[in-house]
């Protein structure tokens, strides 16, 4: 039986400790800040961004990763004798999917996941089949086993400021005004592969936070796989990822918290103080 090797594109948020601790393979996806373009946590870091949008007002453009460079990531996989699992950002957000999979038809061995999700969402699926191949599982079982597990993922950030969103042409500048004029923080929710705005919060950013951790852990009828649940976040004012972390802590749910930052997707969509906790429910 062949090793596997899990890969993932870099929506996927996880931190180069856990890439490295369980040999993910990264497809990093474009980015395009005015004249100058690249691959998003190799030479474009969520800082640039906030730079741009500071200097210009404008967006940065981001792009899915292409069929060469997922040939390029499989083929080096296959090259050293082992199969492959790629688990990739939902297909309801890119066409990176897509892509991936048109790769994976050159070549024996490469199967491809739609993680129905976005950020840690799909970074949960990443690093669930990633321990699985350490484990010994082969390609079959670790692909329907990941694929299983999309449907129990449970991903949402709350944002503090509406200004990339509107931006972005995902939510008018009326609606933004109304928001900030009521003081309303947005829970954004990713179900069956798209994202969608759930709750509505109101009050400050902190009290949000801590009203929005303890609501997202006490839902009813929800049983949470103990492993691990992480607090993804952009750049944040001081103390707001440490609040969450607090409340997460009080649940006493999970046995390991894993904080991490979120790269060039969700910052170029979302902006700073955007944070989320997110798990897998049984």
């Amino acid at each position: 039986m062949k090793k596997v090797i899990i890969t993932a594109d870099s929506t996927c948020d996880l931190s180069e400790q856990l890439i490295k601790q369980y040999d993910i393979r990264i497809a990093p996806l474009g980015v395009s800040l005015g004249d100058h373009s690249g691959f998003d946590g190799v030479d474009v870091t969520p800082e640039a961004i906030y730079d741009y949008v500071k200097q210009t007002g404008v967006l940065p453009k981001t792009y899915a990763c292409t069929i060469d460079r997922y040939s390029e990531v499989f083929r080096s996989v296959r090259d050293e004798g082992f199969e492959c699992v790629h688990v990739s950002i939902s297909s309801g957000f890119s066409c990176t999917f897509q892509n991936a999979c048109l790769a994976a038809d050159e070549f024996d061995g490469v199967r491809v996941v739609d993680s129905l999700n976005l950020s840690t969402g799909s970074g949960l699926v990443v690093l669930e089949a990633a321990i699985k191949a350490q484990e010994g599982w082969n390609a079959d079982e670790i692909y329907n086993y990941a694929t299983a597990l999309t449907s129990k993922v449970d991903a949402s950030f709350v944002l503090d400021d509406l200004k990339y969103l509107v931006k972005g042409g995902r939510c008018s500048a009326a609606a933004a005004l109304g928001a900030n004029l009521l003081k309303l923080k947005p829970c954004i929710e990713v179900k069956e592969g798209k994202m969608g705005v759930g709750k509505k919060y109101r009050g400050t950013m902190q009290a949000v936070v801590r009203q929005y951790t303890k609501e997202r852990l006490s839902q009813p009828g929800v049983k949470y796989k103990r492993d691990r649940v992480f607090v993804t976040h952009t750049k944040m004012d001081e103390g707001l990822a440490e609040i969450m972390i607090e409340e997460v802590k009080a649940s006493g749910l999970f046995d390991e918290i894993i904080e991490t930052t979120a790269g060039c997707t969700v910052t170029s969509h979302c902006g700073p103080n955007t944070i989320g906790v997110l798990f897998i429910k049984e």
